[in-house]
C-alpha cells in the first residue's frame, strides 16, 4: 500500500460520493449563533432553545399553534388591482410578487382566519415578514377590512399579529392610504363593542405602527421586538446622539406605558384566551378544560350564556 491507495483514492471517492444535505435543516440563531435543528425549532414555536430569542414564524404556523387542534378556516380577502403603478426598480413589481409567493407559499403578506382558541371563537389576522418584509399594500388593507367585517358579522373578537417594515413602496400613495382605511376598520370593531387585541412581533415599524398596530384595546408584544415608526439608526443620525440601551424594544416600551404586556410566545395562547374571555364576559378557563394546540377535542361543551356565538362558518 502506498500514499496513492491510502490517501488519494479515498479522497477522490469521498468527493464523488458526498451526499447533498438540504440547506433548510439547520437555522442559525441571529442572537447567540447556535445552530438549531429545524424540527426542534418548529416544536419550540421558532424560539431559540439556547437563548430564548424569538425568530420569525409564518402566519400559518402561528395559527396552527394558536387555534384548537390547529384547525382554522381561511377568510377570503378581495383581490386588489395588480401593479397599479406599473412600478419597476431593479425588478418589475409583478416579478417581486412571484418571487415572494414562491419563497413563502402564500398569496400575500397577510393571512386571515377564523376558528376557536380555547373554545373561544375568534377571527385572527397575521402578517408575514418573509413576504416582502410584511409590507402594507392594498391587499393588507383589504385583509384587515375583511377580518374586521367578518368579526362584526360573527360578533367575535379580532386578534391581529403585526410584523412589517412599513408601507409597500411599489404601490406608492395607495399603500399609505391603507393607514386611514384600516383605522376605519378598527373603528367598526369599537362601534360593535368587540375586542381588538394586537400582538406586536419583531419588527413592527413605519406606517403599520402609525395605524392599526397601535389601536388595540390590549397591546401585547413578544420579547425584544422592535416597535417603532422610524428605526433607531435613523433617529441617531438625525439627532446625533446615542440612544438608551434597548430603545424602541418591547421591554422599553412596556416600561414607558406604550404596551400592556410582553409575553413569551409559548405563553401567548393561554394569555390571549384569558384576556378574550374576560373582555367578552365569559367565565375564566379552568385548568385542564381547554384543549391544547394540536389536539382536536372529541366533544365540545355547551357555550356559556354570555357567549352567543355559533360554530365557525365555512368560507
Amino acid at each position: 500500500m502506498n500514499w496513492i491507495s491510502n490517501y488519494v483514492r479515498p479522497r477522490i471517492n469521498s468527493l464523488f460520493s458526498r451526499r447533498e444535505v438540504p440547506e433548510n435543516l439547520w437555522t442559525k440563531c441571529p442572537e447567540c449563533g447556535t445552530m438549531l435543528f429545524h424540527r426542534e425549532l418548529a416544536d419550540n414555536l421558532n424560539v431559540c432553545t439556547n437563548c430564548d430569542h424569538h425568530l420569525a414564524i409564518s402566519p400559518r404556523a402561528r395559527f396552527t399553534a394558536l387555534f384548537d387542534g390547529g384547525v382554522f378556516n381561511e377568510v377570503k380577502v378581495p383581490e386588489p388591482v395588480a401593479d397599479p403603478l406599473g412600478f419597476k426598480d431593479q425588478k418589475r413589481y409583478p416579478d417581486r410578487m412571484k418571487a415572494a409567493q414562491k419563497a413563502t407559499g402564500e398569496k400575500e403578506a397577510m393571512l386571515v382566519a377564523e376558528g376557536e382558541m380555547g373554545r373561544t371563537p375568534i377571527v385572527a389576522a397575521a402578517q408575514d415578514f418573509a413576504f416582502m418584509g410584511g409590507s402594507m399594500g392594498m391587499y393588507v388593507g383589504n385583509a384587515i377590512i375583511a377580518a374586521a367585517e367578518r368579526a362584526v358579522a360573527l360578533k367575535r373578537p379580532l386578534v391581529l399579529f403585526s410584523a412589517a417594515g412599513g408601507a409597500r413602496m411599489q404601490e406608492g400613495i395607495l399603500s399609505l392610504m391603507q393607514m386611514p382605511r384600516t383605522t376605519v376598520a378598527v373603528q367598526m370593531l369599537k362601534e360593535a363593542r368587540l375586542p381588538y387585541v394586537v400582538v406586536l412581533t419583531h419588527p413592527t415599524t413605519g406606517g403599520v405602527t402609525a395605524s392599526y398596530a397601535m389601536l388595540g384595546d390590549v397591546q401585547i408584544a413578544e420579547p425584544n421586538a422592535l416597535i417603532c415608526f422610524a428605526g433607531p439608526r435613523v433617529i441617531e443620525q438625525t439627532i446625533r446622539e446615542k440612544l438608551p440601551e434597548g430603545f424602541q424594544r418591547a421591554e422599553y416600551l412596556l416600561e414607558h406605558g406604550m404596551l400592556d404586556r410582553v409575553t413569551h410566545r409559548k405563553a401567548l395562547r393561554e394569555e390571549l384566551i384569558s384576556i378574550l374571555r374576560m373582555l367578552t364576559r365569559q367565565s375564566a378557563p379552568i385548568a385542564g378544560d381547554l384543549p391544547p394546540p394540536g389536539v382536536i377535542p372529541t366533544a365540545l361543551p355547551a357555550e356559556p350564556e354570555a357567549a352567543p356565538e355559533a360554530a365557525p362558518a365555512q368560507t
